[in-house]
């Protein structure tokens, strides 16, 4: 198992789309799949109203989580540490062009529209990177469960 160095870990974070954010509040952890774009400093995301935000507003510190599996054998993932930030006007503008610059038109993924979730609003968020670790696992050893 080999540790990325923050390079490596930056390069990951930018070439996933999907991520996990792990949040804690009122005594409950919950752990939820996002599509984000990341500039090097900060993830952002663009989500409905609901729990995870709820959740990230009473307990600002979060965890996010990237991983993947690169066949038998060779793994990576990236854990990095922030906190929450709700991003309004201009902020939330640039959310929603690095995560429409993410996909092109296929429809696949956000557009320049907020998304839309039963009638809730859609909120703009970031979470500005303050720690990030990363491993690695190549074939040339055992094979190894992610940390």
């Amino acid at each position: 198992m080999e540790e990325l160095s923050r390079p490596e870990i930056d390069a990951f974070l930018g070439e996933e789309l999907v991520g996990r954010i792990g949040c804690h509040a009122g005594g409950e952890t919950y752990v939820v799949p996002v599509i984000y774009a990341y500039d090097g400093a900060s993830l952002y995301v663009y989500s409905v109203e609901g729990r995870k935000l709820a959740m990230m507003r009473a307990n600002p510190e979060v965890c996010f989580e990237v991983d993947r599996y690169e066949g038998p054998g060779r793994w990576r993932s990236v854990i990095a540490w922030g906190r929450f930030e709700e991003l309004a006007e201009e902020d939330a503008e640039r959310a929603r062009s690095l995560l429409a610059a993410r996909f092109p038109s296929s429809g696949a993924g956000p557009s320049r529209q907020p998304p839309r979730g039963d009638g809730r609003p859609a909120v703009a968020f970031r979470i500005r990177v303050r720690e990030a670790s990363g491993r690695r696992k190549r074939p040339d050893g055992p094979a190894l469960s992610p940390p």
